[in-house]
C-alpha cells in the first residue's frame, strides 16, 4: 500500500523549512515529506503523486498551496488532507480544522473520516473557498511580494485604498437559472467564509452543488469601507446594493479588463464560466 504524501510549502526556508519538514516526518511513519521550492510546483508534484499511486495526499501550507494540490488531485478520486501551516488556511477554518497545531490536524487526517464536497471550476482553474472579481483579485493583483514581506496584511489594505480609487468597468454576472445582474465587484463562495472569521455567504454549503454569489454595485472609497464594515457586523446582504443569490452555474464578463482571483491567487481574467466540477471531492475532516 502507498504511503500518505505530504506536500509542503513552507513560509520560511533554510533550516526553519528544515525544522518543518522533520516535525511533519515525526507525525506518522507513513508519511512522505517533498517540499516546494516554487510557484506552481504543488499543483505539479500532486498530480504526479496521482501518477504514482499516492491514495492520500495532504496539503502543508496556506490557501495558495490548498488550492494548488487540490488542482492536483482534481478528478482522481485520492483523499485530500490538509495541515494548516502560516498566517491564512480559510478552508481549513471552514472545516473546523484546527490552525497551526500539526498534531491536532493529523489526528483528524488519520481518523480518516471523509467529507464528500463541491469542487467548482472557474474555466479551467478549480477552487475550494472563493473566487474574486474585480476588486478583490486587483488588490491582489497589484500587491507585491516585497510589500508583502515588509508591512504584512497592512500591504493589502494599502492596495485597497489604490484600488477603490479608479472607477472600475462593469461586471456582467449571467446564471444559467436567473436574471442578470451587474455591479462593480463580485465574490463567489463554496463556503460561508472569507479572510479568515469573516461569515461572507450565509446559506453556503460546501457540499450543497450551489455557488453563492454576492454582486457589489458599487466600488467607491466610501462604497469599499460601508461594505466591510457591514461585511463585519453580517448585515451586508441587507444593503440596498448588494445581491446575494445562489446557483449551479453561471458566466462572468466584462466589456473591459477584470482579474480572477482563486483562493487568494491570481488566477484569470473575464470572461470567466464558473460551474461545479463532475463528481464530489472527498476531502479528509471532522465530521
Amino acid at each position: 500500500m502507498k504511503k500518505v504524501l505530504v506536500i509542503l510549502n513552507p513560509a520560511a526556508r533554510g533550516d526553519r523549512a528544515r525544522a518543518m519538514r522533520e516535525k511533519i516526518s515525526a507525525l506518522s511513519l507513513q508519511a512522505v515529506v517533498r517540499m516546494t521550492s516554487a510557484a506552481g510546483d504543488a499543483r505539479v508534484m500532486a498530480r504526479e503523486a496521482v501518477q504514482e499511486g499516492f491514495r492520500t495526499i495532504i496539503a502543508a501550507g496556506g490557501d495558495g498551496t490548498v488550492n494548488e494540490v487540490a488542482n492536483g488531485v482534481a478528478g482522481s478520486g485520492v483523499r485530500f488532507g490538509i495541515l494548516p501551516i502560516g498566517t491564512m488556511n480559510v478552508f481549513s477554518t471552514e472545516l473546523g480544522i484546527p490552525q497551526n497545531n500539526l498534531r491536532a490536524a493529523w489526528d483528524i487526517i488519520e481518523a480518516g473520516h471523509v467529507r464528500e464536497l463541491d469542487l467548482p471550476v472557474a474555466n479551467s482553474s478549480y477552487f475550494v473557498q472563493l473566487a474574486g472579481i474585480g476588486l478583490d483579485a486587483e488588490v491582489v493583483r497589484l500587491t507585491t511580494p516585497e510589500s508583502k514581506k515588509s508591512l504584512g496584511p497592512v500591504s493589502y489594505l494599502l492596495t485597497l485604498a489604490q484600488v477603490a480609487a479608479v472607477r472600475p468597468p462593469s461586471v456582467i454576472v449571467e446564471p444559467d437559472d436567473s436574471h442578470r445582474r451587474e455591479g462593480s465587484f463580485v465574490l463567489v463562495g463554496n463556503g460561508r467564509l472569507y479572510g479568515g472569521p469573516f461569515v461572507l455567504f450565509k446559506e453556503a454549503r460546501p457540499d450543497d452543488g450551489l455557488l453563492d454569489v454576492l454582486v457589489f454595485k458599487n466600488q467607491s472609497h466610501w462604497d469599499v469601507v460601508r461594505y466591510f464594515q457591514a461585511i463585519a457586523f453580517g448585515s451586508h446582504a441587507d444593503l440596498p446594493d448588494v445581491e446575494y443569490f445562489q446557483t449551479s452555474a453561471m458566466t462572468i464578463r466584462s466589456d473591459g479588463a477584470v482579474p480572477v482571483e482563486l483562493d487568494g491567487e491570481l488566477a484569470d481574467a473575464l470572461p470567466c464560466r464558473f460551474e461545479m466540477s463532475p463528481g464530489k471531492f472527498p476531502v479528509l475532516a471532522p465530521p
